[in-house]
C-alpha cells in the first residue's frame, strides 16, 4: 500500500509536466497566413459566378429550393480545382459538373492563400439561396 502512495504523487507530478501547452496567439497565426483573394474581393467572385450560372446553366433541370452551400477548393496556383455542394440532393453529381463549368467561365484568377510565404490549398465557402429558378447572392 505504501508503494502505491509513493508512486501516485510521482505520476501526478510527472503528468503535470507533460500537460503544459504553449499558447499561440491569433495574431501570430494570422501573420503567417494570408487567405486566397479574388480580384475585386469575395463579392466580385460571387457576382461573377452566379452570372455565369445564370447564363450557362439550365436551372430548371434541378428542383433546388432553399440555401445551398458551395465549397470551392483553390489550389496553390490560384485555380479552383474542386467544387462541393451541400446539402446533397437528387442529381447532385450533374449539378456539381454544371457548377464546375460555370466556374471555368468566371473571368479572373484567384491569388492563392499563402502560409509562411508558400502558396497553399484553401477553401472558399459561399451560400446561395435558390427559389424557383432564381437565386439570391447578395
Amino acid at each position: 500500500m505504501k508503494k502505491y502512495l509513493l508512486i501516485l504523487p510521482l505520476l501526478l507530478w510527472g503528468g503535470k509536466g507533460f500537460s503544459q501547452q504553449t499558447a499561440v496567439s491569433t495574431q501570430e497565426i494570422s501573420s503567417n497566413y494570408q487567405k486566397a483573394e479574388f480580384p475585386g474581393g469575395d463579392e466580385a467572385f460571387q457576382k461573377e459566378f452566379m452570372n455565369m450560372v445564370h447564363a450557362y446553366i439550365d436551372m430548371a433541370l434541378y428542383a433546388i429550393q432553399g440555401q445551398v452551400t458551395f465549397v470551392f477548393n483553390i489550389d496553390p496556383k490560384g485555380k479552383i480545382d474542386k467544387v462541393d455542394v451541400l446539402p446533397k440532393f437528387k442529381n447532385n453529381e450533374m449539378f456539381i459538373d454544371d457548377m464546375k463549368y460555370a466556374v471555368k467561365k468566371v473571368k479572373g484568377k484567384w491569388k492563392p492563400a499563402v502560409k509562411n510565404g508558400i502558396p497553399v490549398d484553401s477553401k472558399f465557402v459561399m451560400k446561395v439561396t435558390f427559389n424557383h429558378n432564381t437565386y439570391d447572392h447578395d
